[in-house]
């Protein structure tokens, strides 16, 4: 009997690939188990806790709580006539999708070793789930939001939807996308530098504080102007930014700036998938 020839095959398993290898047909084809793995993260992040889902409300509340009593009834930071509480929570509402899919996608290859080494699939598919799964995490804060915004505008506080709403859902695909570029950077160097890890809380903190989560962009101008390019080309911040502006009509939305964040995120993003796609051919030895 004659050996079978490539041509017989369906499909060819092969570690040759493209520099930028983005293969759409291949995910599509394994659009369950990337559905399995998005159900995988909602159910299991909760799992055996005593509060379960109600963690999603908590934490963002609980933080700006902590940062209305820190930064604007001890610091007296100005948010420009918007209720602090709910200047606070809209950046950390959008922040917190960027950190969640940063931290989860940052960790792909360590957390995943067993599965990788045992059986194939498109390894892209893992932090593309995280990213899915965690917009239910963020629909269900923004409801939150959208509650307690109703609250304050029902008594009279100066918020109103800006005409530039229309663009807020690109900003959450922006944080996603950044979360995910950023994440399979990090997970690709982790594979090799597992004092990364380390890094990933602290460098995440000092980055929330680069990003205007917790201030007006012209809070920080005003106060370290030689320092302000830092804020000022942190495309997070923009993002933080121009969310607050279309919700909250406070702070401001620049085209120029929206533009270079877009194309920022883009190079971020395809330079993850070339990092990953090589790191995803050898990291089994270096796990």
């Amino acid at each position: 009997m004659n050996a079978p020839s490539d041509n017989n095959w369906l499909y060819t398993i092969s570690s040759k690939k493209k520099l930028i290898d983005f293969n759409f047909k291949e995910i599509w084809r394994y659009r369950d188990l990337l559905m399995l793995f998005v159900k995988r993260d909602i159910v299991t992040v909760y799992k055996q806790t005593i509060l379960g889902p109600l963690w999603y409300l908590i934490e963002p509340l609980f933080t700006s709580i902590i940062f209305t009593l820190i930064f604007n009834n001890v610091a007296n930071i100005s948010t420009g006539g918007v209720p602090p509480f709910l200047f606070n929570l809209a950046g950390i509402t959008i922040w917190n999708y960027f950190k969640v899919c940063f931290m989860a996608t940052s960790n792909t290859f360590s957390t995943n070793a067993a599965i990788f080494g045992k059986v194939y699939f498109p390894r892209i598919i893992v932090p593309l789930s995280v990213v899915i799964s965690n917009l239910l995490k963020f629909s269900i804060q923004l409801l939150i939001f959208g509650c307690i915004y109703f609250y304050y505008y029902k008594h009279g506080a100066t918020i109103s939807l800006n005409s530039h709403i229309f663009l807020f859902p690109i900003m959450v695909l922006i944080m996603g996308f950044l979360g995910l570029g950023l994440g399979m950077i990090i997970s690709s160097l982790i594979t090799k530098y597992r004092d990364l890890k380390i890094l990933i809380g602290f460098g995440l903190q000092l980055l929330m504080y680069l990003s205007a989560v917790m201030y007006p962009v012209s809070f920080f101008i005003e106060k370290l102007p030689e320092y302000a390019w830092i804020v000022k080309y942190n495309p997070l911040t923009f993002v933080i930014e121009s969310v607050r502006y279309m919700l909250l009509n406070t702070g401001f939305f620049d085209m120029n700036r929206f533009i270079y964040t877009v194309t920022l995120t883009i190079v971020i993003f395809f330079i993850g998938i070339i990092v990953f796609n090589k790191t995803e051919k050898s990291f089994i030895d270096t796990i």
